[in-house]
């Protein structure tokens, strides 16, 4: 089965869940169907360090996976979003070991942060991409978190991390931005 190759367009709050869901955004890469699926506040946070090149003081799950494919000497060839059942998405990370291909079964979220760990290509089911995409419209709405969103990530991550001192800054920053918007 020839599979349909993204990219990660972006990710963003769903408006409903309050900030406790996000939305990951996959793009086409030969195409304009863009792939948008529901995951989690701690998978979009450790997607989003990946692309942002921060590091945590400790690794975290998805460093921890990676680690551990690298020290059995196992590489991550490709992670595939290869199912759609009841609106629930699966996936696949794909792997060699010892000359023999194998894969884990996964969430698209986790497959997708250790993808961008890794550099793995991410690939969707051509069925799933047909069922569950949309096209990008002339105007493509903005679905890259805006600049209050990126700070309020980095803050949670800085507050995680302990590094209080960076929290406080991105603090500031934050309530300087929220009250410049009020005003205009």
């Amino acid at each position: 089965m020839k599979y349909v190759k993204v990219d990660i367009i972006g990710l963003s709050t769903t408006p409903s869940s309050g900030g406790a869901a996000y939305a990951l955004v996959l793009g086409e890469v030969a195409g304009d169907r863009r792939l948008p699926i529901i995951i989690g506040a701690f998978e979009a946070q450790a997607i989003a360090l990946e692309m942002e090149k921060i590091q945590p003081p400790r690794p975290m799950t998805h460093d921890l996976l990676r680690d551990s494919l690298e020290a059995v000497k196992a590489e991550v060839t490709e992670v595939v979003i290869d199912e759609l059942r009841e609106g629930t998405f699966f996936a696949k990370i794909c792997y060699t070991h010892n000359g023999k291909t194998a894969h884990l079964d996964s969430r698209p979220s986790d497959a997708v942060a250790l993808a961008v760990r890794v550099d793995a290509p991410i690939y969707v089911a051509p069925d799933v991409m047909q069922d569950a995409s949309i096209r990008q419209e002339k105007e493509p709405a903005p679905v890259a978190m805006t600049q209050l969103e990126r700070m309020e990530h980095q803050l949670d991550a800085a507050v995680q991390e302990e590094n209080y001192e960076k929290a406080a800054e991105l603090r500031d920053e934050i309530k300087r931005l929220q009250s410049e918007r009020q005003q205009n």
